[in-house]
């Protein structure tokens, strides 16, 4: 942990490209910031970017802080996350008027892109950790499973009509570079589909510092519907929708218990007997998560 406390880097305005930053709160090492000439929230200083990408490997599915970090068990929620996205492809139904091919970007282990090939999509999957991409192949069947980034992976042009990312784009050093490498991977007709944390919404204002989305380490940006626009148009996309329907998700109550807990270790203590009904799941939505839909300017 010394070590990366002595690698963390500053760095600019994603937008603006200057350090005129208004700090919002401190958490140990780290502040979550404003810029004052754009608006745009962000964290400083960050890890660099070879452990960035290296944290999502193994660590970050199995995490012992998911409060701060990752997933307790990721792979163990598999029958939530397809109900999850079961819910959310009727969002793409109401644009796409027939099954074709999908990229899903950051596609972890492939929930998503299972729900669509069951639906009669032909499904490519982006993830960049090796674990996830293996798991996909082989416990779900799904064979155009690519490891890399839009940055990295070679796709050709044109070809997707649908392509998604799903809680990613806060994860990435340069999301805008990755936006524009999908706007030339998407059909002229196509739609893209992202969705990411609303740091403005009226929940994450309430909680302050305690927002479950501060995972400093992880979510490097933190957009707001204005911020949001702004990347998507830079990148030659125009905004359609942006909505906080179907931005919730099935959790367990499990999950419930460990999230609770980030808000006071009391309330964890309270909450504890809800893990008795930890096979029970519920559907949450906070309104805190933008669900956006795009189009080739």
């Amino acid at each position: 942990m010394q070590e990366e406390v002595s690698a963390l880097r500053e760095v600019p305005c994603l937008f603006c490209g200057v350090h005129d930053e208004k700090i919002r709160f401190h958490d140990g090492v780290y502040r979550v910031v404003e810029c004052r000439r754009c608006g745009h929230v962000y964290v400083n200083p960050r890890l660099p970017t070879e452990r960035l990408h290296e944290m999502y490997q193994e660590e970050y599915w199995t995490s012992e802080r998911a409060k701060e970090f990752g997933y307790t068990q990721y792979l163990a929620e598999r029958p939530l996350y397809l109900r999850t996205y079961a819910m959310r492809s009727a969002l793409i139904d109401a644009y796409v008027a027939r099954p074709g091919a999908v990229l899903d970007v950051g596609c972890a282990a492939g929930f998503f892109l299972k729900v669509m090939h069951d639906k009669g999509w032909r499904t490519t999957g982006i993830e960049i950790s090796k674990p996830m991409v293996e798991y996909a192949r082989g416990e779900l069947g799904l064979p155009d499973m690519r490891r890399g980034d839009l940055l990295t992976v070679e796709l050709p042009e044109r070809a997707y009509d649908v392509i998604t990312l799903w809680d990613v784009i806060e994860h990435l050093e340069d999301p805008g570079a990755h936006l524009a490498r999908a706007h030339q991977a998407l059909a002229d007709d196509g739609i893209l589909v992202l969705e990411t944390q609303n740091v403005a919404s009226r929940f994450a204002r309430l909680l302050g510092p305690k927002w479950q989305h501060y995972k400093h380490e992880e979510h490097l940006y933190h957009f707001h519907p204005e911020t949001l626009e702004r990347l998507l148009r830079e990148a030659g996309f125009r905004l359609v929708e942006n909505t906080p329907k179907r931005g919730g998700k099935y959790v367990s109550m499990g999950f419930l218990v460990e999230r609770v807990g980030r808000l006071h270790p009391l309330l964890s203590v309270l909450a504890s007997p809800l893990k008795v009904f930890s096979g029970a799941s519920l559907y949450v939505n906070l309104r805190d998560e933008m669900v956006a839909v795009a189009k080739k300017a």
